[in-house]
């Protein structure tokens, strides 16, 4: 072997150790220049990560340690059922009653009072706020009330409150009410959201609605079934409404009317009652119609339809497109169509406010918010 041939050999050699250190150090560099990949915050369901929050709970558990876990609500009385100091949330109310009186879901009243206000900003009848509107027990279930067997009453609207929540319940009936069982969750947090707004539910009917026989068109909703008139900023998430039939016939040919913003026209007019309630073609008409009940609406209660005396109970939410209003709102519905037909209409609406309170117009007396049959309607 000349001498030339092992010097050959380490060149050789060298430049192949070079070329292997340019290559990882090249594989080095791109793998530092790629971006570490992103947190995957999608990964996980909220309820497996850290929650930033107080949970507690107020019911009506026997403070003695008895089992005893309800109270007794006298004629006339006013049960406080719930009292925090904020800020918080509420996000779970169940009850279930017992009375010996066959009407008191129109007799005991629910009422919410936030931030220390005299004034409700809920008031309805306790079987009108869980969408039992004719005072009798519906088996359903929606995204955010329900009624389940056994007669237990469900929502799961949330109730935020900066300062303080109150709540009640007040039998007006001439019985006492036996059992009233109360499990209200909420929780406790550093601060709510700034644009957090107030739960509201308001409490109307018409028994009956004033029919006008004569009109043949309605263009501006003049004298329209009102489920709620508010001024402010907010926006609207839904209503329940009962129908007792005055005369036989379908009542659902009226139009949802809403006013935003503007008192002379309305903004919003659908096509027929049962439409906004998303069924159609009268639920089935008078010899079929049929209950249903689902995440955002339905009509539970359906009993002799198209009948004098017939029954309906119905419920729409707009969870996925609430209706917002920045000076004004009214919320509104023909009772047949151009207002044509004299039916019972009991209702409540669902809306969040800035303001804490709002202006209600005075409960009608408990002898008027019983159903019954008006001929004359």
């Amino acid at each position: 072997m000349s001498r030339s041939e092992p010097t050959a050999q380490r060149r050789s050699f060298f430049k192949r150790v070079a070329a292997l250190a340019g290559l990882a150090a090249a594989s080095r560099g791109a793998s530092q220049a790629q971006p570490a990949p992103p947190e995957r915050f999608d990964l996980l369901p909220a309820y497996a990560r850290a929650q930033n929050y107080r949970s507690l709970k107020q019911s009506s558990y026997d403070r003695t340690g008895g089992n005893a876990d309800r109270w007794q609500i006298p004629p006339g009385r006013t049960q406080e059922i719930f009292n925090s100091s904020g800020p918080g949330i509420i996000t779970h109310i169940w009850f279930t009653i017992a009375s010996p009186s066959v009407t008191h879901l129109k007799e005991i009243v629910l009422r919410m009072y936030w931030e220390g206000n005299a004034k409700p900003s809920v008031e309805a009848p306790i079987g009108d706020f869980f969408g039992l509107n004719l005072g009798q027990y519906v088996i359903y279930e929606s995204a955010y009330l329900a009624c389940s067997p056994a007669r237990s009453l469900n929502c799961y609207f949330a109730m935020p409150f900066r300062r303080s929540a109150r709540m009640t319940v007040t039998n007006e009936g001439s019985q006492q009410v036996s059992a009233f069982y109360s499990n209200i969750d909420y929780m406790l947090v550093e601060a709510l959201p700034r644009d957090a707004m107030y739960f509201h539910a308001q409490y109307r009917q018409a028994a009956p609605c004033k029919a006008n026989r004569e009109a043949k068109v309605n263009p501006d909703g003049k004298d329209n079934y009102v489920y709620a008139e508010v001024r402010g900023r907010g926006h609207i998430l839904g209503c329940t409404l009962g129908v007792l039939i005055n005369a036989d016939g379908w009542m659902g040919e009226g139009d949802e009317m809403i006013f935003i913003d503007d008192e002379t026209k309305p903004v919003i007019i659908g096509t027929g009652s049962e439409d906004y309630f998303l069924g159609s073609w009268n639920f089935g008409g008078r010899d079929g119609a049929t209950p249903f009940a689902h995440r955002y609406y339905g009509a539970p209660l359906i009993v002799m339809p198209e009948r004098t005396g017939g029954r309906y109970c119905c419920y729409r939410f707009h969870g996925d497109n609430p209706i917002t209003f920045t000076r004004y709102m009214k919320y509104t519905m023909e009772h047949g169509h151009a207002n044509d037909r004299g039916d019972n209409f009991y209702s409540v609406a669902y809306w969040y406010q800035t303001e804490p309170y709002t202006d209600f117009p005075a409960l009608p007396p408990l002898a008027e918010r019983i159903p019954r049959v008006s001929l004359a309607g």
